[in-house]
């Protein structure tokens, strides 16, 4: 083999050499655009967490109290009570004093005479009923309560709620002996017909000395919300 002349062997390379660190550089700036796209691409396919807000508590309907087992009810207003005896003595609401004649006339067909004994009462006439009363009888307030409402928490307040005796029986007027007597009986069976029923029966949630002459009004969505919006209330004694 020929030996390559000195002046050849003293000359550099004649073949280009490569560049390889810009070729490294630019894979490496390839690979991140690349990866810069992708995360991108996959943050607009992933949905943002969606926060969800916790509803805000309803505020809780004040408790309504009651007093010795009594209920707080409204007066009703004078231009809506109507008079159920001629002397114009006892009043009830339009819509009660109505259904009270209806069965007051229907349980006359069949022999038996209701009596109304009372309706409608103002707080003044409450405060006399339970305080004066109570006096008279040297009674406890609890004691009193059994069977007499304080003034703002008795159901004849409402204009719905009447005391109801035998007309032929008048010895038992609001008397516990009134459930011995034919108005009672036919009541039991026909009052709901009219709409009334017995507010205060033996062993009430309210502690109510047992009263059956006296009835309410429940015939319609405003009388019934009257009587039932607070009826599970424990007695509060003072």
């Amino acid at each position: 083999m020929d030996e390559i002349p000195i002046a050849q062997r003293d000359l550099p390379d004649a073949s280009p050499s490569v560049p390889w660190g810009r070729i490294l550089v630019g894979i490496f700036l390839g690979v991140g655009a690349i990866a810069a796209a992708v995360g991108l691409w996959l943050a607009q396919l992933t949905p943002e967490p969606v926060t969800e807000t916790e509803p805000e508590p309803e505020p809780e309907a004040a408790p309504i109290e009651n007093v010795l087992g009594h209920l707080p009810y409204e007066e009703a207003g004078e231009s809506d009570l109507v008079n159920i005896t001629a002397d114009g003595s006892i009043r009830l609401r339009t819509a009660a004093a109505a259904r009270y004649q209806e069965m007051s006339e229907a349980a006359r067909r069949e022999g038996v005479l209701l009596a109304a004994l009372s309706g409608y009462r103002t707080k003044a006439q409450q405060d006399y009923l339970f305080f004066q009363i109570k006096e008279q009888r040297n009674q406890r307030p609890s004691e009193r309560a059994e069977v007499s409402a304080p003034p703002g928490f008795s159901e004849h307040h409402t204009g719905y709620a009447i005391d109801i005796g035998d007309a032929n029986v008048p010895a038992t007027h609001l008397s516990p002996q009134f459930e011995n007597t034919p108005a009672f009986a036919w009541l039991e069976t026909n009052a709901a017909r009219y709409g009334f029923e017995l507010s205060f029966p033996r062993d009430n949630p309210q502690g109510i000395a047992y009263e059956p002459w006296h009835w309410r009004f429940v015939g319609d969505m405003d009388s019934l919300e009257t009587f039932y919006r607070a009826q599970n209330l424990p007695p509060i004694n003072p």
